[in-house]
């Protein structure tokens, strides 16, 4: 079952989107971030956290970039700092960054060791690093051998089926994943504590309060993935884990997320700047070494489009989410991601009441798995238009289901009947399962049994997209990826270049900056 499209246009879309990232790759080139240094320390192996006198914890990683930042002296890259601190006392790095929290040491007044002997220590630190996030990788395809898949790449298979916990508590969470799982769930995403995105730094150790979500912090991430390791060798197929790498510590979060060997990321080139007010460059640049990270311990990213049908009309507007899809496809492609790792986005998000609306969610959908062949696709279920009516919001996803399966999508996100009252219960989590796994089951192969009328409403519908999406592209193309936002492009929404969170911790690179992660991800990933 496949739609008429015009391959030209797609080919065009490509084509203006690897010239949109070109410019803004040569920003990225040249600058770095707060978050990209603390991520190289946590690499190197720094994630302690000093206690504060207000009982709260601070990492050491923060402790050490805060204080650089202070001295003027981060351009040359944080890694550089700390092995030359470590030469020159002949300590370990948590012991230099313990010394650093603790106001004992600072690491600007160090007198400068030699430049080769400083490198090859921090080199040394960032290959330990990346061969832990590597043998993770090996750990997941060895559980992969002995254990059922619900991932096909050539999407044979349904949907992997994806839920959420989000009590706020990890070991509440943990009770609610292995419930979801028993009931049929492929992927557990533990929902991020309300405005995480917006702090600074990663909270430490494991945590039992969260407003709308539970924190992501390395030590959750330990907890939630030993307990779904036990629940997939119990049930003979592979749990999945998803957290969320956006927000100011994008970057981190990939890093911790490989060390822990998640599955999915949340990870997306723009979303951060349209809804969390993040920085432009800030998130442009983290999001290049965040997907680094997730290639190369092969980890699913999910992009945010279906949030743009949230704040913009989803009939009129489809054609944005289709260009920012070329756009995170490309992006991911200039960090060394395989297609088959991209989970790119999209929603059925249009009035349930518009004239065959139906028809035009299938339309879409089939159209984005036509355009990306290769993506696992993540499709969300509606929330804009979902009522207090629990029966009419069953009814409403049993829909989104049927689309969902016919058109191969490959990663769905269930919807919950109770999703416009209140936090999902277990109950309401086992009755999502319970449709879905009746539709998917009942109607595994539908989509091979169809073929769409030519130039019907489904095909037409899809063309017109397409062609506004080359449209929109053309216009970024021709006034730049930074004006294109101001202009409200995306989502209807408008930001700045220099505006919004976190952009005091972009910098310029100096003549001499050292990333011995960076560098290490590069090799790796350049060899695969």
């Amino acid at each position: 079952m496949k739609l008429r499209l015009n391959k030209t246009q797609i080919a065009q879309c490509r084509s203006i989107a690897k010239v949109v990232s070109r410019d803004v790759g040569k920003m990225i080139s040249q600058h770095s971030t707060v978050a990209i240094e603390r991520s190289a320390l946590r690499v190197m192996g720094i994630c302690g956290a000093h206690k504060k006198a207000d009982g709260q914890f601070y990492p050491h990683a923060n402790a050490i970039v805060d204080q650089l930042e202070k001295d003027n002296v981060l351009a040359r890259g944080a890694s550089f700092w700390l092995a030359n601190a470590m030469l020159q006392l002949e300590k370990s790095a948590e012991d230099v960054a313990a010394l650093v929290a603790e106001d004992k040491l600072r690491l600007s007044e160090i007198p400068l060791q030699k430049k080769a002997a400083v490198e090859k220590t921090a080199r040394a630190l960032a290959k330990a690093g990346v061969t832990k996030i590597v043998e993770q990788k090996k750990n997941r395809k060895n559980l992969l051998k002995h254990l059922d898949d619900p991932h096909d790449p050539s999407f044979k298979k349904p949907p992997m089926k994806y839920v959420i916990v989000a009590s706020g508590n990890i070991f509440e969470d943990v009770v609610q994943a292995r419930a979801a799982a028993q009931a049929g769930a492929d992927v557990i995403a533990v929902i991020r504590s309300t405005a995480q995105s917006l702090l600074d730094y990663v909270p430490h150790g494991s945590t039992t309060e969260g407003f709308g979500g539970t924190y992501a912090t390395q030590e959750n991430f330990r907890i939630m993935r030993r307990a779904l390791d036990e629940e997939s060798e119990k049930l003979g197929r592979y749990i999945r884990l998803t957290n969320y790498s956006s927000g100011l510590c994008m970057p981190e979060i990939a890093s911790l997320a490989a060390i822990e060997r998640l599955d999915f990321l949340l990870c997306d080139s723009l979303y951060g700047i349209l809804f969390r007010d993040i920085n432009m460059k800030r998130t442009l640049i983290d999001q290049h070494f965040s997907r680094m990270m997730c290639a190369l311990s092969e980890i699913f990213i999910n992009t945010g489009e279906d949030n743009y049908l949230t704040t913009a009309d989803a009939v009129e507007n489809g054609h944005q989410v289709l260009a920012s899809q070329f756009l995170n496809e490309r992006f991911a492609l200039d960090a060394h991601m395989k297609e088959s790792f991209m989970g790119l986005g999209h929603a059925m998000e249009m009035n349930p009441w518009h004239p065959n609306g139906i028809l035009l969610e299938i339309a879409r959908a089939q159209m984005t798995r036509d355009i990306f062949p290769k993506a696992p696709l993540k499709y969300m279920p509606p929330t804009r238009h979902m009522e207090g009516d629990i029966f009419f919001g069953h009814v409403y996803d049993a829909i989104f289901n049927l689309v969902s399966v016919m058109t191969k999508q490959g990663i769905h996100l269930l919807g919950m009947p109770t999703e416009a009252i209140h936090t999902p219960l277990l109950g309401d989590r086992y009755m999502a399962l319970k449709s879905c796994n009746y539709i998917f089951g009942g109607a595994a192969d539908l989509g091979d049994e169809l073929i769409f009328r030519p130039n019907g409403k489904i095909e037409k519908w899809s063309q017109k997209v397409l062609k506004e999406s080359l449209q929109l592209l053309k216009k970024i193309e021709r006034i730049g990826l930074y004006r294109a936002i101001e202009e409200k492009c995306f989502a209807e929404v408008s930001r700045s270049l220099t505006g919004g969170k976190g952009f005091k911790g972009v910098f310029e690179k100096h003549a001499e900056y050292f990333n011995p992660v960076q560098d290490a991800l590069e090799v790796e990933l350049v060899k695969r």
